[in-house]
């Protein structure tokens, strides 16, 4: 960016997937006329040291959206493109009830409902992994799953139950390892839920991300996997971080729909 060009973005922070305070997923989401130049928005979200920093910018009758971690830019992300929408529906002068984002992982709406925000996300349902990529998410994870699934870029551990989730403490070194040796960003770990149909948790440290309050873009590959082990399509999901969200989710085929609600935190403007 130019050093010499002063900039001043609203920014909201928005916690996604939360029932209530300091719950949830909190990302930050930028409004701007024109996407900034990459480096001004790494730095940004740098220094918002959020899971992600959303960058949303109006095209005609819809939106284009971009994601940063900390540390890269991602092609898919849930719990900010569900602030986005807050954001868009509840401080602009937006009438509808559908939006319409393009991205890097295509079209992507967000519509108003009663009480949550629902994401049309693409379904990614998993395949098996590879007998030594197995043992190498085993390794990170430091037990032996029940299954071990790849889809796209994440990895997915089944264990047997809730506790177990809660108790992983996968080496982020090792997991990270798997990003540069296997391409993978990042490890999803499920099981059945004792209060919820299934409850998972996922770390991405490759992205600068050691572990993620609750993530959206998981779900693509949750939803299909517990929908076809349960037998039907319409499904409550908890993110057991040290936050913890809510998702309810629908299984549609080829797309997945990811609900929940959005409460504001702070709204200010970032000057540089």
């Amino acid at each position: 960016a130019d050093p010499g060009r002063a900039v001043n973005l609203p920014i909201w922070v928005v916690d996604a997937f939360a029932e209530g305070g300091f719950t949830g997923n909190p990302a930050a989401v930028c409004l701007a006329d024109d996407f900034p130049e990459p480096g001004l928005m790494q730095a940004i979200a740098c220094r918002n040291r959020l899971s992600e920093t959303a960058f949303v910018v109006r095209d005609g009758a819809d939106w284009q959206i971009r994601w940063f971690t900390p540390t890269a830019e991602v092609d898919l992300c849930g719990h900010a493109t569900l602030a986005s929408a807050a954001v868009i529906f509840e401080r602009t002068d937006e009438s509808g009830d559908t939006l319409r984002f393009s991205s890097r992982s295509g079209p992507l709406a967000v519509r108003r409902a009663a009480v949550d925000f629902v994401l049309d996300f693409p379904s990614r349902p998993p395949g098996a992994a590879t007998p030594a990529l197995a043992a190498a998410q085993a390794t990170a994870l430091g037990v032996t799953p029940e299954s071990c699934w790849i889809a796209d870029d994440n990895l997915l551990a089944v264990l047997p139950d809730e506790a177990s989730v809660r108790a992983a403490r996968p080496d982020a070194e090792a997991v990270a390892a798997l990003s540069r040796e296997e391409g993978v960003t990042g490890l999803i770990v499920t099981a059945p839920g004792a209060t919820a149909d299934f409850v998972s948790r996922y770390f991405a440290p490759a992205v600068g991300v050691p572990e993620d309050p609750v993530t959206g873009s998981a779900h693509c590959t949750l939803v299909p996997y517990w929908s076809g082990r349960l037998g039907r399509p319409d499904l409550v999901a908890w993110q057991l971080s040290e936050r913890g969200g809510v998702l309810r989710c629908r299984d549609r085929g080829e797309r997945v729909d990811v609900g929940g609600r959005a409460r504001f935190y702070l709204e200010g403007h970032i000057t540089v």
